[in-house]
């Protein structure tokens, strides 16, 4: 409930500020992947955009089954603005496509230029950097199965600062963050519906040593804006999840351990990752590494009456332990058509227990793209071929025709 008192108080003052904000709107002007924008001025300005995403997949199995899938795959509304006076931005963002449909809601305050701090739910830094990019921004018509292992949809809860420092042309972006550690919607469906756990910790300290990417283009990872000099960042990031009873500690209660006088205490959880990315003419590589560990294991049961000690290789029933690297290399041409191909390689912690929520896994994918509007009106078919730890393929193929209004 606290938590979801600090959420309405945030969309209250946000709404409340920038209805006072645009009692005067000087312009308003829609196209097509900028949605419809009011603007008064430099000062304000206030965006509603949606996204659809319409899809046919289907995928195939070693055993010859075949399964066909017709969906939206993302259905999104937003609004966002900002306002420069009081130096204040805001943005939600809803998945329709979703039974829980709410993705972001965040205000943020620019102290300064260089420093700015925010209050909500948003996709924090902490995870690989592949992670950190919107659906509607991605290569690919899935995530990795990097992403897709070590998290859900990356969307925490908290409190959140973000710092950037240049040194003529080189760029240093730190990023802190404190989060329910229970993931998106932490604040729960009703009272009875209690945290389990602690708070989330993280950081990532991202370097630019050529400078920051052209306007809009650190926004995905293809290099639709052909940079004309080469540019990269590299970084670390991590996070510590105080008490994890999610596997990637992005939920609560999906399973509950117990002290030796029966109430409940959960392991702690934490994820180190490291990755770069380099963009130049078209060229785009994207190297991504994740290593993940539990910790506080001590004098845990499974059971409430203390008769059942957690093994140490059982916690890997619970937790995604293990490690993973993502590899990706694309090329935009000139006339707009897109080439990528993707390498992830996954290995658990404890290969032997097979009831390990982390297996192996490996999977090849390539996509093909043809960019109309760059990422705004797109056309993305992607195939995968993924093996697991019995050397049993399947293959998924996804075609997305993806408009952004």
């Amino acid at each position: 409930m606290k938590k979801l008192f600090l959420f309405l108080l945030a969309i209250n003052m946000s709404t409340t500020l920038f209805s006072q904000s645009f009692s005067n709107v000087a312009s308003a002007d829609f196209k097509l992947g900028n949605g419809l924008v009011f603007q008064s001025g430099d000062d304000y300005f206030f965006k509603l955009s949606g996204m659809i995403q319409p899809s046919f997949a289907l995928e195939n199995d070693s055993l010859n089954n075949t399964d066909y899938f017709f969906n939206s795959k993302h259905t999104f509304f937003s609004f966002s603005g900002f306002s420069k006076k009081e130096q204040v931005s805001f943005l939600m963002l809803a998945d329709f496509s979703l039974s829980s449909p709410l993705l972001d809601a965040w205000v943020s305050y620019h102290i300064n230029p260089n420093l700015n701090l925010s209050f909500g739910q948003k996709l924090i830094k902490g995870n690989n950097r592949e992670m950190s990019y919107v659906e509607d921004n991605l290569q690919f018509a899935e995530r990795s199965i990097l992403s897709k292992l070590f998290s859900n949809t990356g969307r925490e809860f908290g409190l959140f600062l973000d710092l950037n420092y240049s040194f003529n042309n080189f760029n240093i972006n730190p990023s802190l963050g404190v989060t329910s550690g229970d993931g998106r919607s932490s604040f729960g469906l009703d009272s009875r519906d209690m945290d389990f756990g602690g708070f989330k910790y993280f950081g990532r300290l991202d370097f630019y040593p050529f400078g920051y990417f052209s306007e809009g283009n650190n926004l995905q990872i293809a290099d639709i804006k052909k940079e004309i000099s080469p540019k990269l960042v590299f970084g670390i990031a991590s996070s510590y999840n105080d008490g994890a009873s999610n596997n990637v500690g992005e939920g609560h209660g999906d399973f509950i351990l117990y002290n030796v006088n029966g109430l409940p205490q959960q392991p702690d959880y934490r994820q180190i990752y490291f990755d770069l990315l380099f963009k130049y003419q078209g060229f785009s590589v994207l190297g991504e590494y994740v290593t993940t560990s539990a910790l506080s294991l001590e004098q845990i049961y499974t059971d409430p009456n203390a008769f059942s000690l957690l093994l140490p290789s059982q916690i890997s029933e619970y937790l995604s332990l293990g490690s993973g690297v993502n590899f990706s290399l694309g090329y935009v041409f000139d006339n707009s058509y897109g080439v990528d191909l993707r390498y992830s390689d996954i290995k658990p912690e404890y290969s032997e227990n097979l009831n390990s929520v982390i297996s192996i896994s490996k999977s090849t994918s390539i996509s093909f793209s043809k960019y109309f509007l760059e990422n705004n009106f797109k056309l993305i078919t992607s195939i995968s071929n993924n093996k697991d730890a019995n050397d049993q393929s399947s293959v998924f193929a996804n075609l997305i025709l993806q408009l952004k209004l």
